[in-house]
C-alpha cells in the first residue's frame, strides 16, 4: 500500500514544487490523531517555500483532488495525517490474504548472511524456562532478518565441558547405578539434571561437616571430597582418559537427544553446533598476534592482558599465567572461525544483560586487532528472568522446565 501512496506523493511534490525524487518519510499515524498514514513535511519547506503547516496544506489538498486512495486529511505543525479510503484499505487486506508471503522477500543467496547466536545451553541440564524465552527471541529475530531477503546462520555454542559438567557425571558415576533413559523412562537431559541437583546435594552434606570441623564456609566447599573428584575428573578429561571420556560422551549423547526433542517442539533449529570442547582451545594464537602488534601487555606473572581504561572500561585478562585460557579469549577465537566459517556481514549475540560488559570489551578487542567486521557485531541483550522466590538455580532444582512448561501450555491450548 504504501509504494503506491508513495509515488502518488512523489509525483504531487514534483508538480507541486519541482522536487524530483525527494525523500518521503510515511509513518504510521500517532493513535492520538486522526488518521492511518503521517507524512513528514519538514524536508519539502524549502522548496515550497511556505511555512511547514502551510506546505502540509497544500499537499494534503492536492492528494485529496487527485488520489482516490485519500478520503481525507489534517495537518498537526509538520505532519500531514492522511485518511486512506475504505476502498484503498480494503484492497490493501485482500492482497495480504490472497498471498501467503506477503510482505516476506524470498532470500537472496546471492548476498553475504546474517549470524544470530542464541540458546547456548550447558549439557549438565535440560533447558528451561530462561532458555524458552531466549530462543523466542533468537528465532524471532533471524526469521525478521530472513523476512527482509537476506540469508541467516542460526548457531548456538553448546557448553559441553568444565566443572559443571564433571559434576553430573561424577554423581552418575557414584550414585547412578547404571541408570539410563531407557531403564528410567526420563529425557536424557532430564536424567543428567538429576544427578547435577544430586550432586550439590552431595556437597552440601560434605561441606557442611567439614564446617562443623571448624573450617570456613567457601573453604570447606573447595575441600569436599566430592568436588576434589571432581577437579580430578576435570583433570582426567583434559588428559583424555579414556573412561572418562566413554561416559563424557555418554552422558553429552543423552542430553542431545533430550535437547533436539524441546527444539523440535518449540520450532527452532540450528544451521551449525559449536561445542566448547573444540573452542576454548581457540584465541590464543590470536592473542600471541596481538602481543606483537601491542594490543596486549604481558604482567610479571606471565599472564596477558588488555588495558580499556582510555575507552572508559577496565583492564581484562585474556590468557592466564600458565597459558590457559579463559572465556574471553575462546569468545576472540570463535568470532573469527565464524567470520571464516561462513561468508556474513553480521553476527547478532542474543544473551541476556548480565553479560553486557563482557560483549562491550570482546568488541573492542576485536576491533583493536584489526578485524573490520568488528563493527557488525551487536548484542541483543535483555533482562533474566527471575521466580517469585527469586534467581532460578539449577544445582538446586528451583527452575520452571521448559517440557513441562511446554506441557502446560499444550494442554492449556487444549482446554480453549
Amino acid at each position: 500500500m504504501n509504494t503506491g501512496l508513495e509515488a502518488i506523493i512523489s509525483a504531487t511534490l514534483e508538480r507541486l514544487f519541482g522536487l524530483h525524487e525527494a525523500p518521503i518519510d510515511l509513518q504510521e499515524t500517532r493513535k492520538e490523531f486522526d488518521g492511518d498514514v503521517t507524512l513528514v513535511v519538514f524536508p519539502y519547506v524549502k522548496a515550497s517555500r511556505m511555512s511547514p503547516e502551510a506546505t502540509a496544506q497544500a499537499i494534503g489538498l492536492a492528494l485529496q483532488e487527485a488520489c482516490a486512495e485519500v478520503q481525507g486529511f489534517n495537518v498537526v505543525k509538520g505532519f500531514l495525517n492522511l485518511t486512506l479510503s475504505e476502498a484503498t484499505l480494503q484492497s490493501t487486506m485482500d492482497a495480504i490474504c490472497a498471498d501467503a508471503h506477503w510482505g516476506i522477500t524470498p532470500v537472496d543467496t546471492s548476498l553475504p548472511a546474517a549470524m544470530v547466536e542464541y540458546s547456548s545451553p550447558n549439557t549438565n541440564k535440560p533447558l528451561h524456562l530462561g532458555h524458552i524465552r531466549n530462543n523466542l527471541l533468537g528465532y524471532s529475530v533471524a526469521q525478521l532478518i530472513q523476512a527482509t531477503g537476506k540469508p541467516v546462520v542460526q548457531v548456538q555454542i553448546i557448553n559441553d565441558r568444565g566443572v559443571h559438567i564433571c559434576k553430573s557425571m561424577y554423581a552418575w558415576k557414584m550414585y547412578g547405578e547404571g541408570e539410563t533413559p531407557e531403564s528410567s523412562g526420563m529425557k536424557g537431559d532430564h536424567l543428567v539434571g538429576k544427578y547435577y541437583v544430586r550432586f550439590d546435594q552431595q556437597l552440601k552434606l560434605e561441606a557442611e561437616a567439614l564446617i562443623q570441623g571448624g573450617m570456613e564456609a567457601d573453604q570447606a566447599k573447595k575441600e569436599a571430597p566430592c568436588m576434589k573428584a571432581v577437579q580430578q575428573m576435570l583433570l582426567d578429561w583434559e588428559a583424555g582418559d579414556p573412561e572418562v571420556m566413554e561416559l563424557w560422551k555418554t552422558m553429552n549423547a543423552w542430553v542431545y537427544e533430550g535437547f533436539n526433542a524441546t527444539y523440535q517442539r518449540l520450532g527452532v533449529h540450528f544451521d551449525k553446533n559449536y561445542y566448547e570442547s573444540e573452542t576454548y582451545v581457540l584465541g590464543k594464537k590470536d592473542i600471541e598476534e596481538g602481543l606483537s602488534k601491542n594490543v596486549f601487555y604481558r604482567r610479571d606473572d606471565g599472564s596477558v592482558w588488555i588495558d580499556l581504561r582510555p575507552e572508559g572500561l577496565d583492564e581484562k585478562l585474556v590468557l592466564r599465567q600458565d597459558g590457559t585460557s579463559v572465556y574471553m579469549t575462546q569468545d576472540i577465537g570463535t568470532a573469527i572461525q565464524r567470520f571464516g566459517d561462513f561468508s556474513m556481514d553480521s553476527l547478532t549475540y542474543v544473551v541476556g544483560n548480565e553479560q553486557d560488559y563482557h560483549f562491550k570489551v570482546l568488541f573492542l578487542i576485536l576491533q583493536k586487532l584489526g578485524y573490520t567486521w568488528a563493527s557488525t557485531l551487536s548484542h541483543l541483550s535483555y533482562g533474566m528472568v527471575d521466580l517469585p522466590s527469586g534467581r532460578m538455580k539449577s544445582r538446586e532444582g528451583t527452575v520452571v522446565d521448559a517440557d513441562d512448561l511446554l506441557d502446560v501450555m499444550e494442554a492449556t491450548a487444549k482446554r480453549l
